[in-house]
């Protein structure tokens, strides 16, 4: 085998290390350092699956080892992340623990995708990076600005794990969610997603405006895709 073959895996690998690192840096209380390691993670995500349509380096081992890594860097560090930021907070309680709940969806929710050939283009359900996006800029933004809007609402003991749960369950619900990929026969560019493209503009800039850190504008980015298609969902004529 050609050394190009084995390119989509060190990236994939790259994806790992980067969930590894972010882990390290939760423990230690950096949550804007591992918040930093989640968005690598996610660069090296994308091009690991880039890589191997160029290069036609696909293989069973890539596809396993993908999901392996993604495990770390998109469920177990957003659980981590979610739980270190309630600690900081002062919950240390049972409760505190309640966002690894996260990780155990995401497991499934990775187990599923591999069996299901339904996703291919668009997904069934959040994709783990979604969520993993969702809940590493809140905690990054929690720990930046202990004086925003966000922190009387993660204060409550609560809310941390309601959030978790939530997220969890649409992991592993059959809820549509739209795709950004470009594949042949697949139209990138329709209703819903210029809608979504809009908006996040609109996040992008209204964070740029207020000089706002660029983590809440992640956060408003991913919720708003969350609620986009939520939204899709819930339309009759599309039920």
């Amino acid at each position: 085998m050609s050394l190009t073959k084995h390119i989509p895996n060190t990236i994939t690998s790259m994806n790992l290390l980067s969930g590894l690192m972010g882990v390290i840096f939760t423990f230690q209380g950096e949550l804007p350092l591992a918040f930093v390691f989640m968005l690598a993670a996610a660069v090296f995500d994308f091009c690991d699956g880039l890589a191997a349509r160029l290069l036609h380096a696909y293989s069973p081992t890539g596809k396993e080892l993908d999901s392996l890594s993604d495990l770390v860097s998109f469920g177990v560090l957003p659980s981590f992340m979610l739980v270190q930021t309630m600690h900081l907070n002062g919950s240390t309680g049972i409760c505190s623990y309640l966002p690894l709940f996260l990780a155990v969806m995401s497991a499934l929710r990775l187990a599923k995708f591999n069996v299901d050939e339904r996703q291919t283009t668009d997904f069934l359900g959040v994709a783990t990076p979604t969520s993993a996006m969702i809940c590493g800029s809140l905690c990054c933004y929690l720990a930046l600005t202990p004086d925003s809007f966000l922190h009387s609402w993660a204060g409550n003991c609560w809310a941390i794990p309601a959030l978790a749960v939530v997220l969890g369950l649409l992991l592993v619900s059959e809820i549509p969610m739209f795709g950004m990929k470009v594949a042949p026969g697949h139209k990138l560019l329709d209703t819903k997603r210029i809608v979504f493209l809009v908006l996040a503009a609109a996040a992008v800039i209204f964070t740029a405006v207020l000089g706002l850190n660029g983590s809440l504008a992640v956060l408003m980015i991913f919720i708003l895709y969350l609620l986009v298609n939520l939204v899709v969902y819930c339309l009759p004529s599309k039920r």
